[in-house]
């Protein structure tokens, strides 16, 4: 299934036949929002926010069976895209779309259906509502209250849809049952690990394989951290929580298809070994960093040749930190893979522009690549750092802060990313550039990622870190509109929202994310000015991919 079509003249049949459904219980307001799931008027579409980028590489860099199996992880990706449109439009929302024009259909394609994932998932289309924060994992119109009161076990698997059966009940159905598309995906894997002649990619692919078709992943994801010599990877399955909204619980499937950089991977691998000192410096009671990091975490770079599914609807992920297993992390450790080629496509096209329009002139020059993709990397290392369990050790701190736990979990990631390479640069271990290089791309980077929308846990992030520092006088507003890092006051300020979220994680305190995430998450009217300006620059927002084997050069 990918973009489910209706014509708007069944509206009437079909809304009276939903009501007709309903149980008694059925509220008003429950049938007026069924009334608005099959109207198809458009309201606005805006491609032109979103850059055109070519996803290639250095193929050569690739032995003559890497560039056969390459095609058949392509394939596999694709798959991942069609279950990420399942998962994304709730069954009851059906649009007409022989009505679109090209570029209204290219802004539909972009975002994973009509809502606008760079503008708080606000609709683009009429007569469709609000997207359910539960997007299509749930069913229609269940409320917590049913959900909690559940007694299937797995109600909270990253790995099952919820529906009701032939009477109502709420009950789970598991991927590799519900989605179709992952079996095939299975199918594609197995071939490709039948010819592949590297053994611990030809292992890899045939654990997923297996992993596609029971949805238990751990066993691949320990062979996928132990593949370390291959150039070719993937990164293939349902894997982050960010759009389950409703409660973080269920993992969207998407697709990552990668070349090794292994020069670059080389140059990062030194930091890794810094990680217990780091945690153990954290500036934060001794009990909220009582918890060793994963021991094996790795730092690799990356060009990405292939985006599918979650990853690829609205902002484009330029980095990941994975298995999201705490188990596995605690015991094993991890890999941040730093997309070098996307993230340079960001640098150049946005982060640059920005900059002359919004950082002080006198602070442009510290605007680098260098400290882009170095703070980009370290937010993926800083996800190990902390603790994954809350201190009283009833549960974990994904679990105790719920949807709200992917926002504080990014926040953390950017506050204590600044603070390794604060700490890394003090002990001349981290020596590329200037630290002033890395704050003022840190600032600077706030307003290209504020422009995602503060409906997206990492717009919610970047608003709370914004707001904080220019709170503390860290981050400055001059007369003439433009704004520079006070670079005395950044430590300070630093180490305190360090404290506040650790804090928060540990207690599990999800009351308190709430208030931080209301006092200090939101978009004031400067900000919006100031974001005003860039779109007035015709700066793009982000970046949309002419990507597979034919961008290649493979077909």
């Amino acid at each position: 299934m990918n973009r489910l079509v209706i014509l708007s003249i069944f509206t009437l049949i079909v809304v009276a036949q939903t009501a007709c459904n309903q149980s008694e219980e059925t509220s008003e307001q429950d049938v007026k929002m069924l009334d608005t799931t099959v109207r198809a008027d458009l309201v606005e579409a805006r491609p032109e926010i979103y850059a055109k980028v070519k996803l290639t590489t250095d193929i050569s860099v690739l032995s003559e069976n890497e560039q056969l199996v390459l095609p058949y992880l392509i394939k596999a990706a694709k798959l991942m895209d069609e279950i990420f449109w399942e998962e994304s439009i709730p069954e009851s929302v059906q649009v007409d779309m022989a009505s679109l024009t090209e570029e209204q259909n290219l802004f539909y394609d972009l975002n994973y259906g009509p809502w606008d994932r760079l503008d708080n998932f606000n609709s683009f289309v009429n007569g469709v509502g609000e997207k359910p924060l539960g997007a299509n994992f749930y069913p229609a119109y269940m409320t917590k209250e049913e959900f909690e009161s559940m007694t299937d076990v797995n109600k909270k698997s990253l790995y099952a849809v919820v529906r009701r059966n032939e009477e109502g009940k709420l009950i789970t159905i598991p991927f590799h049952q519900f989605f179709d598309q992952q079996l095939k995906a299975a199918d594609l894997l197995d071939s490709a690990a039948a010819i592949a002649t590297d053994e611990e990619l030809k292992k890899y692919l045939s654990l997923r394989a297996k992993a596609l078709r029971t949805d238990e992943y751990d066993e691949s994801d320990i062979a996928w951290l132990n593949m370390q010599n291959n150039t070719l990877d993937l990164i293939v399955g349902p894997i982050e929580n960010y759009e389950d909204r409703l409660f973080g619980y269920k993992a969207a499937h998407e697709a990552y298809v990668l070349v090794k950089d292994k020069v670059w991977s080389a140059k990062l691998a030194k930091y890794v070994t810094y990680l217990e000192e780091l945690q153990e410096n954290l500036p934060v009671d001794p009990t909220y960093k009582a918890e060793k990091p994963g021991t094996d975490a790795q730092l690799n770079a990356y060009d990405v040749v292939y985006y599918a599914g979650d990853c690829n609807g609205g902002s484009k992920t330029i980095a990941v930190n994975l298995p999201n297993d705490e188990t596995i992390q605690k015991t094993v450790g991890t890999r941040r893979s730093q997309l070098k080629n996307a993230m340079r496509a960001k640098f150049d096209q946005i982060l640059l522009p920005i900059s002359e329009v919004l950082i002080d002139s006198a602070q442009r020059k510290h605007i680098t690549f260098d400290a882009f993709f170095a703070n980009t990397m370290f937010h993926e290392v800083a996800h190990g750092l902390g603790v994954k369990n809350t201190i009283d050790g009833k549960q974990t701190v994904r679990e105790a802060l719920k949807e709200k736990y992917s926002a504080l979990e990014e926040g953390k990631a950017d506050i204590l990313g600044l603070y390794m390479i604060h700490q890394l640069h003090g002990k001349k271990v981290y020596t590329d550039g200037e630290l002033i290089d890395n704050y003022v791309t840190f600032m600077a980077s706030i307003f290209r990622s504020v422009r995602f929308g503060a409906a997206s846990a990492h717009g919610q992030a970047n608003m709370v870190r914004f707001n904080f520092f220019k709170e503390k006088g860290a981050f400055v507003l001059n007369e003439n509109g433009t704004y520079a890092v006070a670079f005395d006051k950044m430590t300070e300020a630093m180490n305190e929202l360090s404290a506040i979220i650790l804090k928060l994680q540990g207690d599990g305190d999800y009351d308190g994310v709430v208030k931080l995430l209301q006092t200090q998450g939101g978009i004031d009217d400067q900000l919006k000015a100031d974001l005003e300006k860039l779109n007035q620059a015709g700066i793009p927002v982000d970046i949309y991919f002419e990507q597979g084997v034919e961008a290649l050069g493979l077909n």
